[in-house]
């Protein structure tokens, strides 16, 4: 029965993160971008008393799209192809996110239950399967649309995949080499301990270089800014999706998110430690779990504090209306007493004293909030980068990815396998 359950957990975080995310990256991506043009972005959209920042708004715009004609152009001949391809992206960008573990291995009544949504041998190599397989979804939607600007941009995406494919490959081997597994569990626990006593041995530092080859080629793989030539609106309209509308044309959208929070989650649990606390390893917080919970609860009731103190000072009513200082008033309340029962738990907890399941639970439960911070922290990047970067030219896309990419990906292949074999 335990088991079960945690398969489903498992089953809800990956769908969660993968898909269920959507609409607050659309918000985030939107407000920052704001943020970074200076201007407001958008806030205004609400449900009584509740704006949410603007979060509102890209519920609205999904229930738009859902409930939008679904129109297909008469001069599209290949009706299940043009159909299927929105299908194909959506399906492959989320089971990329099959694999990746949220915690440790969790042992309950001395079974081992691995954190993962689709637990399987492949490891790494799941994620490159699936990877390079969406983008057959596009070529298929730019080819099937009958339109240049659909055709040119899928021909742009797959000769992006191309090369950009490979150079990931091969900063994925330096990785492999010196972890010495393609089991991503494996490789978040071979990045537990320290350099020197006080540096994390994540694989950002243990492998630099690979870090930098693969977080560049996961953005161009994801086709979002500065590599998004498959799209590029200034020259192809839409690019692979210029006759899309409704929920086909979302489902590409979808699987746009979906490609950049498995990116994200990949390139925590490569290079940034995935679910490990620096200087904590799963060991070390067992041991001393009642030190981490009191640290919790110390801890949470500060950050709602401050934050629900920020909220007051920029959530202020505009004129009469006041439905903001409503809004703030009525989430303060809810943070506050989801912050009281969660410290009462913990208190209790303490007091009462957890078995080896309880601990084994907690430190999952505490791992998984690690990797989620790291996640928002990875994405975040992500859309940093997209609105701070200028798209690249067709020819210094390939230059990059051909000649700079690759070449630089199997020298660090060579001095990698030298180190491990002379370090042996």
């Amino acid at each position: 029965m335990s088991s079960t359950i945690i398969i489903i957990v498992n089953i809800v975080i990956a769908a969660l993160l993968a898909v269920g995310l959507t609409p607050l990256f659309v918000w985030w991506e939107r407000r920052v971008s704001g943020f970074m043009q200076d201007r407001s972005g958008p806030n205004r959209c609400n449900i009584g008393p509740f704006r949410l920042g603007g979060l509102i708004q890209s519920f609205a715009d999904m229930l738009k799209l859902v409930f939008k004609e679904d129109f297909t152009p008469s001069h599209i001949r290949y009706k299940f192809f043009f159909t299927v391809a929105p299908v194909i992206v959506f399906l492959c960008s989320f089971l990329t996110f099959a694999v990746i573990p949220f915690a440790d291995v969790l042992v309950i009544d001395g079974k081992e239950n691995i954190m993962q949504a689709i637990p399987n041998e492949l490891g790494i190599m799941w994620f490159i399967a699936f990877a390079g397989l969406s983008v057959y979804g596009i070529i298929l939607g730019g080819y099937s649309s009958g339109s240049k600007y659909g055709l040119l941009g899928s021909i742009r995406a797959s000769a992006q995949v191309i090369s950009y494919e490979a150079a990931m490959g091969l900063a994925i081997i330096s990785m492999i080499i010196s972890y010495g597994s393609i089991h991503l569990t494996d490789m978040v626990n071979a990045q537990s301990g320290t350099y020197l006593g006080f540096i994390p041995m994540w694989g950002i530092f243990i492998q630099p270089l690979a870090a930098i080859i693969f977080i560049v080629c996961a953005f161009a793989e994801t086709n979002r800014a500065p590599f998004d030539l498959a799209e590029g609106e200034s020259e192809l309209v839409a690019g692979y999706h210029t006759e899309y509308s409704a929920m086909k044309f979302g489902l590409f959208q979808v699987g746009e998110y979906a490609a950049m929070s498995a990116s994200s989650a990949l390139i925590v649990t490569l290079f940034f430690g995935g679910y490990q606390i620096p200087w904590l390893d799963t060991h070390q917080i067992q041991s001393n779990i009642n030190y981490v919970i009191l640290a919790i609860i110390i801890i949470l009731p500060l950050k709602i504090f401050f934050f629900t103190r920020w909220m007051k000072k920029n959530n202020k009513a505009i004129g009469e209306n006041k439905s903001r200082e409503k809004e703030t008033k009525i989430l303060t309340i809810a943070f506050w007493s989801i912050c009281f029962v969660v410290v009462a738990l913990l208190i209790s907890f303490l007091l009462t004293g957890l078995g080896t399941n309880g601990v084994n639970i907690t430190t999952a439960i505490i791992q998984v909030g690690t990797f989620l911070i790291k996640f928002f922290m990875m994405a975040f990047v992500y859309i940093w980068v997209r609105w701070t970067v200028l798209r690249f030219r067709y020819d210094q896309l390939q230059m990059l990815g051909w000649k700079v990419l690759i070449p630089l990906a199997l020298l660090n292949i060579v001095v990698t396998a030298i180190i491990v074999v002379v370090g042996k």
